[in-house]
């Protein structure tokens, strides 16, 4: 998977380093990538609804 790089405040350093200390990560791009994947499952389930699954709805009656 390629790598992206992008530049960061002095701030937003700060915050990751935080993010790093309290999840127990070894670098701040760990952090960067944990609240990326968090942020992404917190969308899914408020667009799915939370704990629901996707299923596939089967028709009523084969049409042809």
């Amino acid at each position: 998977m390629p790598e992206l790089q992008i530049p960061i405040t002095e701030t937003d350093r700060e915050t990751l380093e935080r993010v790093r200390a309290q999840q127990g990560l070894d670098t701040i791009e760990q952090a960067a990538e944990w609240l990326l994947k968090t942020r992404l499952r917190r969308a899914v389930r408020s667009t799915t609804g939370r704990g629901r699954a996707l299923y596939l709805v089967p028709t009523k009656g084969a049409r042809r």
